[in-house]
């Protein structure tokens, strides 16, 4: 397992770093309090605990690199940089939203920040992200396309049909498999013949590693090394990052299969935020000053998209038969 590099990392990659897992952190607590106030409808799946994964890898990532993930698709989407306040009226269904108000929470889509989805199928995105690194590839584009799933989703048979696609024609995409260890509710020791899921590439030639996806340092240190193996030509790679949702896997589920004391400990012990402020204090790279102006920024910038979010509104009726089909301007009416 790739640890963290022990050398000092530049402060202009850690402050960034820092505030951007915070707004994550922030912005999904502050819409499990809305989903409770019942101001955000249909299923929504947090992304507390895992915010090293998402905002780890795209530090690693240059201009043009897609993402592509799951229905856990907000912090994603956040840490590609995308406007907080276009995320939040879209989880509340309004008209400013990503998706019109029409996505919600698992349907979110950014193409401005090569942010690609956004899937509720279990698993779907994975030959989709397989589909844009043949993109990139069939456009000599020297681009990653970045493709996360779950371990839950690492048992579809969509998965290996990519792998294979991907390995025979040497496309340039990453693989993330985000283990938070229990898929829906079942722990991956019961779901999965073998947990080291990062080898799950091996018969297709494809290789892997392993990462603690509690520490932003040790996913910044293993995705410089995994992009820099896809963009020199080499083909595909698998990261399993090791993490964990403090939440239940969605806001309906009391996620009663494992212990209170389990999640304590990832919350004491583990928590990326915590683990990188930390590093930084104890280096003296910041004063403590830093952290509680970020808390500020972070707060108003979190206000302001749920003001801009509840402000706007509902999609019109018209909105029902809009974006239900694409129409190529080249298309044959006759077909």
């Amino acid at each position: 397992m790739v640890q963290e590099n022990s050398a000092v990392v530049d402060l202009n990659l850690l402050k960034p770093a820092y505030r951007d897992m915070l707004l994550l952190r922030r912005f999904e607590e502050r819409a499990a309090q809305l989903y409770g106030m019942g101001l955000i409808g249909g299923f929504c799946h947090l992304y507390i605990g895992e915010e090293a994964v998402a905002v780890g890898i795209k530090s690693t990532l240059q201009e043009g690199d897609a993402m592509i993930t799951s229905y856990r698709d907000h912090g994603v989407m956040l840490a590609t940089g995308s406007d907080p306040s276009w995320i939040m009226a879209e989880l509340l269904g309004r008209a400013g939203g990503c998706s019109k108000g029409k996505g919600g929470s698992m349907h979110m889509f950014d193409t401005k920040n090569a942010f690609y989805g956004g899937h509720g199928i279990v698993g779907a995105q994975v030959p989709l992200g397989t589909g844009l690194g043949f993109a990139f590839k069939y456009r000599e584009q020297n681009n990653i396309a970045v493709t996360m799933f779950g371990d839950g989703a690492a048992n579809q048979g969509q998965v290996y049909e990519s792998f294979n696609m991907a390995k025979l024609w040497n496309l340039p995409v990453l693989y993330v498999i985000e283990n938070n260890e229990y898929a829906m509710g079942t722990s991956v020791a019961r779901g999965c013949s073998t947990v080291e899921l990062y080898k799950r590439g091996e018969s297709f030639g494809i290789p892997g590693m392993q990462v603690d996806g509690m520490s932003f340092l040790a996913v910044h240190e293993a995705f410089t090394k995994a992009c820099e193996h896809v963009r020199s030509g080499k083909g595909p790679i698998i990261v399993e990052t090791k993490t964990y949702r403090y939440r239940g896997h969605s806001m309906s589920d009391p996620a009663t299969y494992r212990t209170k004391a389990e999640v304590e400990e990832y919350k004491e012990h583990k928590d990326p935020i915590v683990a990188l402020k930390t590093y930084m204090l104890s280096n003296r790279l910041v004063k403590d000053d830093f952290f509680k102006e970020a808390e500020k920024q972070i707060k108003t910038i979190v206000d302001k998209a749920i003001e801009f979010a509840k402000n706007s509104p509902e999609p019109d009726e018209s909105e029902l038969y809009t974006d239900v089909y694409f129409e190529s301007k080249h298309s044959n009416k006759n077909f």
